[in-house]
């Protein structure tokens, strides 16, 4: 089973998803795609590891090739969660000496997360909300949000339950069977 968690920024998606993963027995992984790379970025992992403290993750740093971090796990035991994937796509795209076509970048994250989903169960994704300010960015960024655009519609129909976190209140937006959107409005 698959789950993928969406929200804004500082939404609660993060500790929703945690504690989701509290009421599942056996191993626990935490797949952590954040690179540090200054002081506020350090802050915020800190904040993570300390949130997660004593919830029962075994924790895995991987930044790219997010489909690497299977080899670091046992196969078919436990359960898996990502955080998240705007990071795994910016460090995808955003490589050392060039800028990844966002094609390629989006293929390359959902075939790995559907990698992942074969292994655990169940695997949930945590993913960030795109669009949503209605502005237009420099083309560099506005490639990364329409590759974050396809890989969260694509993560969305793979899934079997995508929850949007708002304000720390989880709106259920699709559960299988079916697929049946929950919410309407």
């Amino acid at each position: 089973m698959m789950v993928l968690v969406i929200g804004g920024s500082g939404s609660g998606k993060s500790l929703w998803s945690e504690n989701y993963m509290a009421s599942f027995s056996g191993q626990k992984y935490y797949l952590a795609t954040m690179r540090a790379y200054d002081k506020e970025t350090e802050k915020r992992i800190q904040r993570h590891r300390l949130q997660r403290r004593g919830k029962g993750f075994f924790t895995i740093e991987q930044p790219i090739d997010i489909q690497r971090a299977a080899d670091q796990m046992e196969y078919g035991k436990g359960a898996a969660l990502l955080e998240c994937i705007s990071n795994l796509t910016a460090n995808e795209m955003f490589q050392e000496r060039e800028t990844v076509r966002e094609e390629a970048v989006a293929e390359k994250v959902v075939r790995g997360i559907a990698s992942l989903k074969e292994e655990f169960n169940p695997l949930v994704v945590i993913s960030n909300n795109v669009f949503e300010d209605g502005r237009v960015y420099e083309d560099t960024t506005m490639a990364y949000i329409r590759a974050m655009g396809r890989i969260n519609r694509e993560l969305a129909a793979m899934a079997d339950k995508v929850v949007e976190v708002v304000v720390g209140i989880p709106i259920l937006l699709k559960e299988e069977p079916g697929g049946a959107v929950l919410c309407t409005f």
